[in-house]
Order: structure tokens, then C-alpha cells, then sequence
């Protein structure tokens, strides 16, 4: 139990239904539908599109889904693929004759396809029970009224507002600037276009006139993208994947999702005693560095599109988590992981909703990078994302960049079950950091028993391309040792990534949901 005299907050507890989100007016709506008659599908549906008007610097309709579906009355989960693909024409080959060693981030060339409206259709077609034009209803009339810029939002929008280019600047700032605090922002034009998805169905965006803003705005940026990539546009049922730790089942979703990721990392930290461990010392948070460093370097041979993920049983396996685990110096950093792993692998927003019925749903939207690639339609100002950027242009690779493919993608719903039964649908926003926040996660609630909300709220680091970034949960002291074993440390610029959660105890009949205080947004129940 936290203490009561210390700054924070307490999990929410309710028997009927509950959401958690990152903003409190999605957290209101998904409630709201669910009183109405709407099961954890449409909730979630109606949530996810208002947080892109609530919060359009992390999410939109030109982005991608993932989720996670328990099913009410039953413990299986069903993955759903709402990844868009890459442009016919896109070529790698190309872009190396253009001098270029990455996708960049910030062109025509990252713009892969919107799968997130084909994906929320299906997903109300297929377990919804309102309808379109009833769950799509809160988000166009915000998009019309304006939604006052939240804190987080606000100290989002400001750094990314270097990024935006062209119409975006026209679409996504005021006056010029980035809104404020309490600013208000309306986004008529994505009204209209959830008008016509309410109205159509998937039609009403990858077909007709929303579709040509598209196609005509990113061909006059340098796209190749074309009217048939985007009627083509379909998003695919799977079976999730999992690994167990401490008694407990994570459930991931498949490739082109890294979910396996953290999978692998919660796999070589079982080969450590981290129950000995400070939960926020030196070591726990040295171990887990090192342990992320091995298991993105495996993500990054191994993550592709679906049908190029070749290794995914290599990658799951106990035998590598074993043996990449014996390539960590408990006192010493290494300083690539790449080199000394070769000889293993020699052979890459989030909400969620639970309903009175148990119906689960665990999903994440997301236009990957701030503001995606910075780019918007002209008349719509559909942003779009910059999910090409997950490509790699090195010849051979399963993740090469071509048409028609899915580049491996950095965010990950997940769910937790135990003795056969879900108890847990979560996940962690802050793009790489993801696989890792699921690792933390689950740790912090297994390994070292903490409440469900102080696990989201516990301090974090993570050793990624810019070092290893200690917030300032940690005290001066162990940003000192673990500069000492050899980490480049620094403090980041904002909080590292964000988290919600809804545990099911099906033995007392009530829902426990916790939000992460990162963000701006809450769990609520009824």
C-alpha cells in the first residue's frame, strides 16, 4: 500500500467495467459506452479515435493498431494485425542509389499505408455491438467542438513542433505555434472523414475522396503511393505468441510486432536473481540494461513482415535466452551487444478496456514518431505516420524495405494469464522502450510484488542509441554506480514511456485498473 502522505495516486477499483487510457476524456467515453450498451470493443473503438484528437502528436487515422481480444465467456485471446503495408512502388534498391543508408523519417518515403480504420471496422463488425456511427460519434464531435490541450500533450506538442512540415504546420499548429495549456484544438477536417467512416464503413476512408487527399498529398511530397495501395488495405487475424515467468504467461502479439522482445528479455532475466536485488538499485537496473541490449539486438535479425519472420522459434527459445544471458557481466556494461552476440544467433498509445461480461480488450494506435513523419493531407489533414522508418535498406535482410510489406513495428499490446486464465490485459507506450516496459512490468508485479499502480509508477531507465537514460525516480547515487560500471547516463528530456493496466480478479468479481501519472490520463470503473 503507498503511502498516503506522499504524493500519488491509488489504483481504481469497480465491478462493472473499466477503462484506462492516457487521457481523461477517452478513460470518460469508454465508460460512457459501456453504460450505454456497448461491449469492451466498441469502448475501446470510441476511445482509441478520440485520442487522436486528444493526443494527435501520439496517434490518428493515417496511423497503425495492434490489440489483443479476450473474448467475453472465454480465456483464449485473439490477435489482430491492424499494420498497414508499405507502397507498391517502394523500393530499397532505389533509395540506396539515392545515397541513403535509412528510411528517413521525415519524407514520403516512411509513410507506409494506414491499417488502423480497416482494423477498428473489423473489430466492430466482427465483436462490436453499437455500430460505427455510435462508437465513431464522441470523436467527430470533439473533432468539431475542439479538445483542450492536456498537460503532457502540451509539453509533446512544443518539442515536436520543429517537426512539422507543410500542411501539417497548417493542421496540427495555432497561430503558428504549438497550442498551449488548456488551448483548444479542433481538427474539422478529420471530422468530416469519421463522418464518412460512420457513414461507409473502411470505404469512407481507403476509397474516394479521402483516399485521393491522400494519394495527391503524399505523391506531391515524392510518394509512390497509389489509390490501390490504399483499397487494398486489409488487416489480419493471428494467434498471439507467449513466454512464461514466475507462474505467470505473457501473451504477446506476433510479428511484425516485437512483442517477442520482451519475451526474450523476461526469458535471460530469469537466469538472474533479481528478487535479491534493490528493485530501484544499481544492479537490477544494470542487469535489465544489459538484458534489453541482447534481446533488441536479436529483434533487429529476426522481426520482420509476417511472412519474412523466419527465426521467431530461435528467438523464443530457452536455449538462447540461456545463452545470451551467459554473455552479461554482472559488474560491467558491454559496449555493443551486436559483436558478442554473433556467435548466438549465427544460424526486431496504448488502452484497454474490460467489460461486465470479461470481455478484454488490450490495443495500441500509434503514428509511431511525434507527429509521425510530419506530414498531413492537404484537405483532411490525416497525419501520417512515418512506419517505414522500421525498414532497414541493408540488402538480403528480412526487413528490407519493399512494396507491399509490413516493416517491424515497435508497438505491442499485451495481457498477462495465470493458472490458464487472463488476468491482465496492459501495455507500455514509449516506442523501443516498449519491449523493455513490459519487462519492468511484469518484474516489478512478479518478482518484487508490488501494487499494480506502483508498478506503473515505479522510476525507469533504458539503454538504447542514446545511452542509458535513469529518470529522475533514481537518486544521484545510482546514476554514479552505474556510470561506474561503464553506462553512458543521463537523465531524458521527458518520462520514459507510459502504461496502463486492468487487473481481472475473477475470484472477488471486481476489476483493479492503474494509468500511468507519465501521461495525462486515468483509469476509471463503474
Amino acid at each position: 500500500m503507498r503511502d498516503f502522505q506522499k504524493p500519488g495516486r491509488s489504483a481504481v477499483y469497480a465491478i462493472n467495467g473499466m477503462a484506462a487510457t492516457s487521457h481523461p476524456m477517452a478513460s470518460r467515453t469508454a465508460i460512457d459506452v459501456l453504460q450505454a450498451g456497448g461491449n469492451a470493443v466498441d469502448a475501446a473503438i470510441a476511445a482509441a479515435v478520440l485520442l487522436g484528437i486528444c493526443e494527435p502528436q501520439m496517434t490518428g487515422l493515417g496511423g497503425d493498431c495492434f490489440a489483443l481480444l479476450k473474448p467475453a465467456g472465454e480465456e483464449r485471446i485473439i490477435a489482430l494485425n491492424g499494420s498497414g503495408r508499405a507502397p507498391g512502388g517502394l523500393s530499397a534498391a532505389a533509395m540506396r542509389e539515392r545515397g541513403l543508408a535509412a528510411v528517413p523519417l521525415d519524407t514520403a518515403d516512411a509513410v507506409t499505408i494506414p491499417g488502423a480504420v480497416d482494423a477498428f471496422c473489423r473489430l466492430s463488425a466482427d465483436w462490436g455491438r453499437l455500430g460505427l456511427a455510435e462508437t465513431l460519434a464522441p470523436a467527430i464531435r470533439a473533432a468539431e467542438e475542439g479538445v483542450p490541450v492536456a498537460p503532457r500533450t502540451a509539453f509533446d506538442w512544443a518539442l515536436a513542433e520543429g517537426r512539422l512540415q507543410g500542411d501539417a504546420r497548417r493542421h496540427y499548429l495555432l497561430d503558428g505555434r504549438a497550442p498551449r495549456v488548456g488551448a483548444v484544438f479542433r481538427a474539422p477536417g478529420q471530422a468530416e472523414v469519421l463522418r464518412r467512416i460512420a457513414a461507409e464503413g473502411r470505404a469512407g476512408f481507403y476509397e474516394g475522396e479521402v483516399a485521393q487527399d491522400m494519394v495527391a498529398s503524399l505523391g506531391a511530397l515524392g510518394g509512390c503511393h497509389s489509390l490501390h495501395d490504399f483499397a487494398a488495405t486489409a488487416c489480419d487475424y493471428t494467434d498471439p505468441i507467449s513466454g512464461s515467468y514466475g507462474g505467470v504467461d505473457l501473451i504477446e502479439h506476433p510479428p511484425n510486432g516485437q512483442g517477442a522482445t520482451a519475451i526474450l528479455m523476461l526469458n535471460i532475466l530469469s537466469h538472474f536473481d533479481l528478487a535479491a536485488l534493490d528493485p530501484f538499485g544499481a544492479q537490477r537496473a544494470h542487469l535489465e540494461a544489459e538484458a534489453a541490449k541482447l534481446a533488441y539486438d536479436t529483434r533487429n535479425r529476426v522481426i520482420a513482415d509476417p511472412d519474412r519472420t523466419a527465426r521467431l522459434a530461435h528467438m523464443l527459445s530457452p536455449v538462447t535466452a540461456e545463452r545470451l544471458a551467459a554473455l552479461i557481466d554482472p559488474n560491467r556494461a558491454m559496449a555493443a551487444a551486436a559483436p558478442i552476440a554473433e556467435a548466438v544467433h549465427r544460424e526486431t498509445v496504448y488502452l484497454t478496456v474490460v467489460d461486465r461480461d470479461r470481455m478484454a480488450i488490450s490495443l495500441i494506435y500509434s503514428v509511431f514518431h511525434s507527429f509521425g513523419a510530419g506530414l498531413a493531407s492537404s484537405r483532411f489533414g490525416i497525419n501520417f505516420q512515418n512506419r517505414g522508418a522500421g525498414f532497414t535498406l541493408a540488402e538480403g535482410h528480412p526487413n528490407e524495405a519493399a512494396g507491399g510489406r509490413r516493416p517491424m513495428h515497435t508497438i505491442i499490446p499485451a495481457m498477462l494469464r495465470r493458472k490458464g486464465r487472463v488476468e491482465m490485459p496492459f501495455g507500455v507506450m514509449g516506442g523501443a522502450y516498449q519491449p523493455n516496459g513490459h519487462a519492468r512490468v511484469v518484474t516489478n508485479l512478479v518478482t518484487y510484488g508490488m501494487d499494480l499502480q506502483d508498478a506503473i509508477d515505479a522510476p525507469r531507465s533504458f539503454s538504447g542509441p542514446e545511452g542509458m537514460q535513469v529518470e529522475r525516480g533514481y537518486g544521484d547515487d545510482v546514476r554514479a554506480k552505474l556510470a561506474e560500471m561503464g553506462h553512458d547516463v543521463s537523465i531524458p528530456e521527458g518520462p520514459i514511456g507510459g502504461a496502463q493496466a486492468i487487473r481481472i480478479d475473477a475470484e472477488a468479481g471486481i476489476l483493479e485498473g492503474a494509468s500511468d501519472p507519465r501521461k495525462d490520463g486515468c483509469a476509471l470503473g463503474y
